[in-house]
């Protein structure tokens, strides 16, 4: 096989090809570097190259993992890879290696991927789109004038043009499913601790954020999950344990579900007519299927909810800095940060109280027990992932000399996503529809704490009954 079929294939495909000797390690590496060298220069998604490592661990012998052999990308955002840069979308990390590995990192690599190197993300994750002052903006292959969203936009754009068919990503308000709605792709959040954050934190955000992938299939995010899932040693607090393996859920009947369709918003926010039609579709096929569907809103505060969102990051933020002032032996200089990311540094360090910061994590302690209780009703719940299409590039600016007017469009953008967050609940986002204009609108699907297996096994039925991975974007 003279391996023009690479970007036929999702990661679990390509690791079977390898494992049955029909295509070599190096044949897939070879390909996936050749994609990424003639496609990267139009999107922007891969913020840094390591072939050369890449390629010298492959000779010496990839771990005998599911992945064995697969391409892959790291995030460039708090996914240490011992030896090499993490700059968190940040100029202010310029310079900084890497000297150990983070736990989730040293999972993937033991489950055999083989990392090409790094991909895009804004400045600490915090925005919803992808395009630092650092490394530019990352486009969307569907659009290339639509953001591939963020804050793992680079992977999300980068496997949706099939440079690689699988790549890291996090979620602290979205990140996971938001550029996975944006590119065409799964995107699950997992379940508050079911992947390690550490050892560098026991939790990211306080509980907020989570790890895993971005892929193009059902089974590639099931089988990602049972290689990096677990707690490990010195975590502050674990998840329910899975029953079986995740794969073993992908195709497994999911019984006749209850799944209450939700399109609770802010009072300030309306969702776009296309992600209401693809909502409603959505929900039409699900009942088709014979699962049970009845509109319910779970009781949510929005107001309370992105209060606390604000106080707790910009928190972190201020945290982050300071770490790194540190580090550095000097104050962090505004050249080196963004507007909003200075704007939350500030807050966080002169606006917030303790008070105030145990206040934020008590209103979202109890949205996560206000939308247990609604989902002890409902084996799943069902909303857009986005309240409108993929934004053009420039209408979330961290930038924006008008910090009100920053936060007014992120807000529109994402009302749904940062729910599950505070929640701690698994949910995923799953490419069901595009609009006239031939851009994905995912649909978000929620599931009870700890049952990603519900989830799962869901989303492979709809994979099957309305499959996408053969629709492609214009660049790929």
């Amino acid at each position: 096989m003279a391996f023009k079929e690479y970007d036929q294939y999702d990661a679990l495909g390509l690791a079977a090809l390898i494992r049955d000797g029909k295509v070599s390690v190096a044949e897939v590496m070879e390909a996936a570097i050749a994609r990424i060298e003639a496609i990267d220069p139009k999107l922007n998604a891969v913020s840094h190259r390591q072939f050369d490592r890449a390629r010298r661990e492959a000779r010496l012998g990839l771990p005998q993992g599911p992945f064995h052999g697969v391409p892959f990308l790291l995030k460039d955002l708090y996914a240490l890879d011992a030896g090499e840069p993490s700059g968190n979308g940040s100029r202010l990390y310029d310079g900084f290696l890497a000297d150990h590995n983070s736990e989730i990192v040293t999972r993937l690599r033991s489950s055999g991927l083989a990392v090409l190197g790094r991909s895009n993300s804004p400045e600490f994750g915090l925005v919803p789109t992808t395009e630092p002052t650092r490394f530019g903006p990352t486009r969307n292959p569907w659009n290339i004038e639509r953001s591939a969203g963020g804050s793992s936009g680079g992977g999300a754009a980068a496997v949706a043009a099939r440079m690689v068919p699988i790549a890291h990503a996090t979620d602290g308000g979205g990140s996971i499913r938001i550029p996975a709605s944006a590119c065409g792709l799964v995107g699950l959040k997992p379940t508050r601790a079911r992947c390690p954050m550490g050892p560098d934190v026991g939790e990211g955000w306080n509980g907020l954020s989570a790890g895993l992938v971005v892929s193009r299939s059902v089974r590639d995010t099931a089988a990602a999950l049972d290689a990096v899932e677990g707690p490990a040693v010195g975590d502050p607090y674990a998840c329910p344990p899975k029953a079986r393996p995740f794969l073993s859920e992908v195709g497994a009947a999911p019984g006749r579900l209850r799944i209450a369709l939700s399109t609770t918003v802010p009072a300030d926010v309306t969702i776009h007519p296309d992600c209401m039609k693809a909502l409603h579709d959505a929900a039409k096929l699900c009942a088709e299927m014979g699962h049970v569907v009845e509109e319910a809103d779970p009781p949510i505060d929005h107001d309370a909810l992105w209060e606390a969102f604000a106080t707790i990051i910009a928190s972190n933020v201020a945290t982050t800095i300071n770490f790194r002032e540190a580090s550095l032996g000097r104050a962090a200089r505004p050249d080196e940060l963004e507007r909003a990311t200075w704007a939350f540094a500030e807050m966080g360090r002169t606006k917030v109280t303790g008070a105030d910061y145990a206040r934020a994590i008590i209103i979202i302690h109890a949205l996560g027990r206000r939308l247990g209780n609604f989902m002890e009703r409902y084996d799943v719940m069902l909303t857009p992932t986005l309240a409108k299409p993929p934004v053009r590039l420039g209408e979330i600016d961290m930038m924006d000399m008008d910090q009100d007017r920053y936060r007014a469009n992120l807000r529109a953008y994402i009302p749904f996503t940062p729910v599950e967050n505070a929640a701690g609940l698994p949910a995923i986002s799953l490419p069901l529809a595009w609009n006239d204009e031939g851009l994905p609108i995912g649909i978000h699907f929620v599931g009870r704490f700890g049952d990603e297996a519900t989830l799962l096994r869901l989303a492979a039925q709809l994979e099957l009954a309305r499959p996408w991975d053969k629709r492609r974007p214009p660049i790929s």
